[in-house]
C-alpha cells in the first residue's frame, strides 16, 4: 500500500513532525488520519529511532480501545502512518473547554482505559504516557489510547528504569530513589488514576508541573494528602484510591483488580468491548 492508494480529503491537525490529514482509502472508501512525518526533521532531533520504535510497537497491536496503526509508508521526503480516525477530540481538548465529566462517564473511560492496559500488558508494553492528551475520543464517545512514541517492551530479561512520560502523570516509583529503579506496568495505572480524578476534577490531584524539579516531586507525593470532593460517590473515591496508590505492589494493576472491585461488579465486561 502506498501514497497513491489515498485520497487526501483535508488536514485536521498538525503532529510535531508534521500535519495530520483525514485520508480515504480509494478501494474500500474505509476514512482513516493519515499523519505525515518529515524525516529531515525527525534526523535532526534525533528521533529516528524513537518513531521506528514506536511503529515497530503498534504494528504489532490492535484493540478497540487503541489508535491502531493500518498501513506504514513512505516516500523520499515523509513517512506516513495511516491510522483510525477519530474525531471527538482528545480529554484535554474537552477539559479546556470545561467540561465536567460526569462520574458515570468516568467509570465508562476507566472500564474501555483498563481493557486497553490489560491488552497492552498481554504484549508487554508500558505506555508510559497516558494522560487526557493522549486520550481520543470517537463519535459515540468511546475511548482510545493514541501516541506510543516513548512506549516500551517489558520483558523478563530487561526491566525498564528509564525515566519517561510526563511529569504530573508519572508513578511515584519513578521518583522514588537516587538510584534507577526498575518500574513495571502499574505506572500507567498511576497515570490513569490521576487522569480520572482530573477529568471529574478539573485539576489534578497532586500540584506537580512539568518544571516541578523530581525531589519536590518525591517529597510532595510523600507528604501531601489527596483532596476528594464529598459529592463524589464512596467507591468512585475507592476506585481512585486504588489507581493513586503510592505503593506499586498494592496498587490496581491488572483487569482482574479493577473486575472484582465492587463498584464495578455490575459492568458486563463483554458488553463494554
Amino acid at each position: 500500500v502506498t501514497f497513491d492508494h489515498f485520497e487526501i480529503l483535508r488536514a485536521i491537525g498538525k503532529g510535531s513532525f508534521g500535519k495530520v490529514c483525514v485520508v480515504q482509502k480509494t478501494d474500500t472508501k474505509k476514512m482513516y488520519a493519515m499523519k505525515y512525518m518529515n524525516k529531515q526533521k525527525c534526523v535532526e532531533r534525533n528521533e529516528v529511532r524513537n518513531v521506528f520504535k514506536e511503529l515497530q510497537i503498534m504494528q504489532g497491536l490492535e484493540h478497540p480501545f487503541l489508535v491502531n496503526l493500518w498501513y506504514s509508508f513512505q516516500d523520499e521526503e515523509d513517512m506516513f502512518m495511516v491510522v483510525d480516525l477519530l474525531l471527538g477530540g482528545d480529554l484535554r481538548y474537552h477539559l479546556q473547554q470545561n467540561v465536567r465529566f460526569q462520574e458515570g462517564t468516568v467509570k465508562l473511560f476507566i472500564c474501555e482505559l483498563v481493557l486497553a492496559l490489560d491488552y497492552l500488558q498481554s504484549r508487554h508494553i508500558i505506555h508510559r504516557d497516558i494522560k487526557p492528551d493522549n486520550i481520543l475520543l470517537d463519535e459515540h464517545g468511546h475511548v482510545h489510547i493514541t501516541d506510543f512514541n516513548i512506549a516500551t517492551m517489558l520483558t523478563k530479561d530487561s526491566p525498564v528504569t528509564t525515566i519517561a512520560g510526563t511529569k504530573p502523570y508519572m508513578a511515584p516509583e519513578m521518583f522514588s530513589s537516587t538510584t534507577p529503579t526498575s518500574y513495571s506496568f502499574a505506572v500507567d495505572w498511576w497515570s490513569l488514576g490521576v487522569t480520572a480524578y482530573e477529568l471529574l476534577r478539573t485539576r489534578r490531584p497532586y500540584h506537580i508541573r512539568s518544571n516541578t524539579s523530581t525531589d519536590e516531586i518525591a517529597r510532595m507525593l510523600r507528604t501531601a494528602m489527596v483532596m476528594y470532593p464529598a459529592a463524589w460517590s464512596p467507591d468512585m473515591v475507592a476506585l481512585i484510591r486504588k489507581l493513586l496508590e503510592l505503593n506499586p505492589k498494592k496498587r490496581f494493576s491488572q483487569l482482574k483488580d479493577i473486575q472484582s472491585f465492587p463498584y464495578l461488579s455490575d459492568v458486563n465486561w463483554d458488553a463494554v468491548l
